[in-house]
């Protein structure tokens, strides 16, 4: 247990670290990237998979509650070498997940904290932390989010049964595209504990202007992922 919250704490703190950092660079005031635009928070958040997968390389890098969900329900008798399939160690990775990406939230705020304390703009605040749809309607936004972490899970799955030189870079480069082909209605979560956690750490940070946590749509970042991954956990292993 101690190995599973470790680097799956590390790995998503990273994750989101980076994830969260990229959006602030983009959309917080006087930063240096701001205006970046929607390739460069869809590539920020694929490479911080990338870094995160290799800092959680000895778990699996799970990093998410969708990718645990997912080889749970599609039979695998491993998390990773040494690490057997058990309610003990999916709710380990539950809880290290969750963990991992509050404190990577609390990073990214520490590093732009001057521009998130001079922003007025309380969507763009909440927006670096959590998801949001450009279009509320949340049955659609659920459907949105189920198509994509489908997608995200079912092809790890496959790259878990096909040898493959690329690593981390294969996970990376499948972030980025989700992002740049499903991310517009949404903002992606594909990640229960990627909204969850930073949202939580929106709720309680010292942030002047923050506004709500917008607690309302919490769920749909959560279910649609989860929905998702059991459809992808499902599907896979008819492709093996």
């Amino acid at each position: 247990m101690g190995t599973i919250f470790l680097h799956e704490i590390a790995g998503t703190a990273i994750l989101l670290l980076l994830g969260v950092g990229v959006v602030a660079n983009v959309v917080l005031t006087k930063t240096k990237g701001n205006g970046g635009g929607w390739l460069l928070i869809s590539f920020g958040w694929g490479l911080g998979v990338f870094a995160g997968v290799y800092v959680a390389a000895a778990t699996g890098a799970h990093l998410n509650p969708a990718v645990t969900v997912g080889l749970l329900v599609s039979g695998a008798e491993e998390y990773a070498p040494g690490i057997a399939v058990t309610l003990g160690t999916t709710l380990a990775y539950f809880a290290a997940q969750l963990i991992g990406a509050f404190l990577g939230a609390a990073l990214a705020w520490l590093a732009y904290r001057d521009h998130y304390q001079a922003e007025t703009d309380q969507g763009a605040i909440l927006g670096t932390f959590a998801t949001g749809p450009e279009i509320r309607n949340p049955l659609w936004n659920m459907v949105t989010e189920v198509i994509a972490t489908f997608v995200l899970v079912f092809v790890i799955l496959l790259f878990g049964s096909t040898p493959s030189g690329l690593g981390p870079l294969a996970v990376a480069l499948l972030v980025v595209a989700i992002g740049a082909s499903l991310g517009g209605p949404t903002g992606y979560a594909i990640n229960p504990a990627r909204d969850l956690g930073p949202r939580l750490f929106h709720a309680v940070a010292p942030i002047r202007h923050k506004g709500g946590s917008d607690w309302g749509y919490a769920w749909v970042p959560i279910v649609g992922p989860l929905v998702g991954a059991v459809l992808a956990g499902l599907a896979a292993p008819l492709f093996v």
